[in-house]
């Protein structure tokens, strides 16, 4: 058994068959390097994704974060509003009855200055009378007072 285990034959086929061997290992590991590189590859890639996935959620909160102190100032806002609005309505329910008022007091007083034109214009006339009396003092004799 030496003998064939040291002949030249066996010695050529068994380094050539671990040759072989040592090859197929070495393709089937540089394979799996090559995967485990491109992975790493994608790893890497799916990190900096992250990153950017991370950076656009802060961003995001940052923004709801401002959002959400502009609703509290619009809300605050909106409650002024409601109280001046109301306040406006109370205004414009009393400027409705002074209006009311005013048109009374309006139609009263067209009616006064009517009567006041009336009495003008009979005080015009006695005026009148009065005026021709004086100038003509012989009316007196014979006619009396023309009031």
């Amino acid at each position: 058994m030496y003998r064939r285990a040291t002949s030249g034959g066996f010695i050529v086929i068994t380094t050539f068959l671990i040759v072989v061997v040592m090859a197929l290992f070495t393709w089937v590991i540089w394979g799996m390097a090559r995967q485990v590189y491109t992975m790493t590859d994608v790893m890497v890639e799916v990190n900096e994704s992250f990153k950017a996935m991370v950076g656009t959620q802060v961003s995001m909160a940052d923004d709801m974060h401002a959002m959400a102190g502009n609703m509290q100032a619009m809300t605050e806002a909106m409650l002024v509003m409601t109280e001046r609005m109301s306040a406006m309505d109370t205004t414009i329910g009393a400027m409705s009855g002074d209006i009311a008022t005013m048109d009374t007091a309006v139609t009263a007083m067209a009616g006064s200055v009517q009567g006041m034109n009336a009495s003008v214009g009979r005080m015009t006339m006695d005026v009148g009378r009065a005026s021709y009396a004086f100038s003509n003092p012989m009316s007196y004799m014979f006619g009396g007072f023309p009031f």
